[in-house]
This record gives structure tokens, C-alpha cells and sequence, in this order.
């Protein structure tokens, strides 16, 4: 059972209700014209940065804690063939792909978890069937663009990265947000870096389907510095719009307290109905940040619209 704080936490971040008994986005609704236009008032240089993972076997990772949770495998299913009578006018090739729609940088949907039998503002679990979620699907979100915020938060301790396994706090995220000065305002998307990303040796050489080596993906998981529970208040006091981080889990792992398991997670998704990110590549991002002293930018975040998805792939881009 969860512990008595986290029942706390969960009680004052609630957002079941907020924007009506049939709201299927959550935080999201705090993304207006206002909030879109701050982006667009973030962007100085034009630089792009994608900050998404390719989708091969060798950036997908994942570790096998979920059966079926597979890395990208793409296959060809027709390698110029002809689409004429004559082979030498016009050929096509063709590719399809397996995968798992939490794989590499990806969103986690408001159905990716439940708790007590319940998904956020009161959604039954049951709604999730084979056929995947008739409620809080992923095809809910239309679009992501937001202003997004790095918050750098070694950066902001005078560190390359974080220690595996740091619980970072609200005063951590202060400091980051010091650091850049910057207030966070409602609609606002928060990238959270951990650095933790440096343990991945992404080597251009390898072959492109070659899976990441186990010691990379050991060391990126366990431990990982993440989210801890007393930062959802924080989240929920400034009415941010969606968060995400450069780790697997997103939240500390191992967690604070043995009793809660994943503790972040229930309380973004499921009480705060707040989509949550993992895998987001930072780094580059951060350096342009720290450069020039500006930490906004217009993101575009935007999920795939797999209906009954109860997450998504994605490749962001920030603006600057």
C-alpha cells in the first residue's frame, strides 16, 4: 500500500473534476493561445534540436521489465519493386515496423497506469481492453506546442550529472529555474535534465541494428537519478502542462520509500492527469542553454495519434 505522504500529495494535486467529469486531457487544457505565444516570443536564432532517440534496436531501450516491451525492429517488406509494367520506369520499397509505443523517447498516455482500480478523473482501468483504451487514449492529444523550459538541474549544482540514484527536489528545480532566470508559468512544458543520458554509449560506428550493450542499459536504469513525490506539488502549483526527463523512469529509481512503488508516475498520470516523458535526448539542448543564457524555447511534442494508444513515440523539437 502507498504511503501515508504519497496519500497526502495525492489529495492536494488532484485534478479529477477540473475541467469537467468527461475531461480526457488534464494538464494539458492549460495549454492555450497565451501559453503557444510565449514559445513563439522564446525563439531568437531559429536553431532546431531534436530531442528524440532514433528508432532502432540500438536507441530503443529497453531493459525486458514488461514482456513485449520491445525495441523498434523495422523490416522491409519490398525492395523495389516494380509499380509498372516496366520494371526500369518506377520501383517502390517498402518498410514496416514493431515496436512498442514506449520505446526511446516516448509519452507516457494518462491510461499507461492505474491504481485502486482507477484512471485519472475517475476513468475505470476496465476501460482498457485488448483493443486498448476507450478512454484517455493517446489519440486525445491533437497537438503538444507549448513554450517549453530546460531545467538543468546538475547544471544548476555545479555538476556534469547527477549521482545515480539523486532524488531531485522542489529547491532543486528553484535553483534550476534561478539559474535560467525564469518563472515558470501555467501551460508551460518542463524538461527536466539529469544527465543521466551520459551513461549510453551511442557509437555511430556499430551496426545500426545492434542493440545497446547490457552494462549501458544497467547503468542507465538502476539507479537513476529522478522526480521525486514532493515535486508533483511543485508541478501542480505552477500549473505546468506536461513534464518530461532524460532517464527511463522519470522518477527516482530505486523510489524514496519501499512501500511506493513508482509513486511519480500515479501521481502525474493518474491524480494530476499530467502527461509525463522519458528518454528525451537533452544534452545538446542544455549546452546551446548554457551558452547563451536562454533556457526557453517553442516545443513542438507532439504524440502520434494511435487511437486507444495509452502512450507514444515521438521525435520533439525545440526552437530557439
Amino acid at each position: 500500500m502507498p504511503s501515508a505522504r504519497f496519500h497526502e500529495i495525492a489529495a492536494l494535486v488532484r485534478n479529477w473534476g477540473r475541467w469537467g467529469p468527461s475531461d480526457q486531457l488534464g494538464t494539458l487544457n492549460l495549454i492555450d493561445a497565451q501559453a503557444r505565444l510565449r514559445g513563439v516570443e522564446s525563439v531568437v536564432t531559429g536553431e532546431t534540436f531534436s530531442l528524440g532517440l532514433a528508432l532502432g534496436k540500438a536507441e530503443g531501450i529497453q531493459p525486458g521489465f514488461i514482456e513485449g516491451r520491445v525495441d523498434p525492429d523495422r523490416t522491409m517488406i519490398s525492395i523495389n519493386g516494380p509499380l509498372s509494367p516496366d520494371p526500369e520506369w518506377i520501383c517502390s520499397s517498402e518498410d514496416v515496423v514493431t515496436m512498442a509505443l514506449q520505446a526511446a523517447t516516448h509519452w507516457d498516455g494518462l491510461a499507461h497506469v492505474s491504481y485502486n482500480g482507477q484512471l485519472y478523473n475517475g476513468y475505470p482501468a476496465s476501460s482498457i481492453t485488448s483493443l486498448g483504451a476507450s478512454s484517455l487514449g493517446i489519440e486525445q492529444v491533437t497537438s503538444l506546442l507549448s513554450r517549453g523550459v530546460l531545467l538543468d538541474v546538475p547544471r544548476a549544482l555545479g555538476l556534469d550529472r547527477l549521482e545515480p540514484g539523486y532524488a531531485i527536489t522542489g529547491s532543486d528545480l528553484d535553483l534550476a529555474c534561478q539559474m535560467a532566470e525564469v518563472s515558470i508559468l501555467p501551460g508551460d512544458i518542463v524538461l527536466v535534465r539529469t544527465g543521466q543520458q551520459g551513461f549510453l554509449t551511442l557509437d555511430p560506428e556499430k551496426p545500426y541494428n545492434a542493440p545497446l550493450p547490457t552494462k549501458d542499459l544497467i547503468a542507465y536504469t538502476f539507479p537513476s537519478a529522478g522526480l521525486t513525490i514532493e515535486t508533483a506539488l511543485w508541478f501542480h502549483a505552477r500549473d505546468v502542462a506536461a513534464v518530461a526527463t532524460d532517464t527511463l523512469v522519470g522518477e527516482v529509481f530505486p523510489g524514496e520509500r519501499e512501500e511506493d512503488y513508482l509513486p511519480v508516475h500515479l501521481l502525474h498520470l493518474v491524480e494530476m492527469g499530467m502527461t509525463q516523458g522519458q528518454n528525451f535526448v537533452l544534452d545538446r539542448l542544455a549546452t546551446a542553454c548554457g551558452e547563451d543564457g536562454r533556457y526557453t524555447f517553442l516545443l513542438d511534442a507532439s504524440p502520434l495519434p494511435f487511437t486507444g494508444g495509452v502512450g507514444s513515440p515521438l521525435n520533439p523539437i525545440a526552437l530557439r
